[in-house]
């Protein structure tokens, strides 16, 4: 019997006409049949471990806001984690958090080159199109923007930081949003946290903005702030708000 058919790749908006590009690598809760249930019930199936709660729905906010164009995965990170490299233990984890994915554990190598073929390399291949396709019709530079949600908990300490903007090796972009922010002073804003490049996060922006010197940063936003979708949507437009102002900034060559 045939499975259903799947795509680790999702297009939104791509007419798009400003110099930004959008990913979310953790969009979809989405376990296609031909890897299994990896051993998980419902409740789980549909938790933070699987995807980032509320990230798409938030992303796609941000896509109208500013006439821009996503890419999101379609898989779920249980599966095959679009933000890591083939390289690393977690790209295909074994545990999130407390939560274990009994389905990872001991598949041959053949089972995981499978899942990078199908999954991280055709995803990140979109993802480079997209960014060359943006640039080519603009004529000039694009930022690279991704987007995620964290839990209010990990565990068992609670979470104070509300929107994080984290970097690479190049901080302009996550700087400038950061003091946007701070001004703005809606949200508990903070840079490099919840995660740092110190934790493995920053792998699609190491790949497809620092490689090709453009700038770029990763937001995220506390998920119990986005878990209905008029909530993400209104996060969505907030930030992008941010970005615009933190864009001009960079461009005039001014962070603060």
């Amino acid at each position: 019997m045939m499975s259903k058919a799947w795509s680790p790749l999702h297009f939104y908006r791509t007419e798009g006409r400003a110099p930004v590009v959008l990913v979310c690598e953790h969009a979809a809760p989405h376990m296609p049949e031909d890897f299994g249930d990896l051993g998980l019930d419902a409740k789980t199936h549909m938790s933070h471990a699987v995807w980032d709660i509320g990230a798409l729905k938030m992303a796609e906010a941000m896509s109208q806001e500013l006439d821009a164009p996503l890419v999101s995965c379609g898989v779920s990170r249980a599966i095959y984690d679009c933000n890591r490299p083939f390289a690393a233990p977690d790209c295909i984890p074994s545990k999130s958090e407390n939560i274990a994915f009994p389905g990872n554990v001991s598949l041959s190598a053949s089972q995981r080159d499978t899942r990078r073929r199908l999954i991280h390399d055709l995803f990140h291949e979109g993802v480079a199109q997209l960014i060359a396709s943006q640039s080519e019709k603009l004529g000039a530079a694009v930022a690279v923007i991704t987007l995620h949600s964290f839990t209010p908990v990990y565990f068992g300490t609670p979470r104070t930081v509300e929107i994080g903007f984290l970097h690479h090796d190049r901080p302009a972009l996550s700087e400038a949003a950061f003091r946007v922010e701070q001004h703005r002073n809606i949200y508990n804003a903070a840079l490099n946290e919840p995660y740092a490049k110190q934790d493995g996060v920053t792998y699609s922006l190491a790949r497809h903005a620092d490689a090709q010197g453009l700038h770029s940063t990763m937001i995220e936003v506390r998920n119990d702030l986005i878990q209905s979708d008029s909530n993400a949507q209104a996060m969505g437009q907030h930030l992008a708000a941010t970005l615009k102002e933190a864009l001009a900034r960079v461009t005039a060559g001014r962070g603060a």
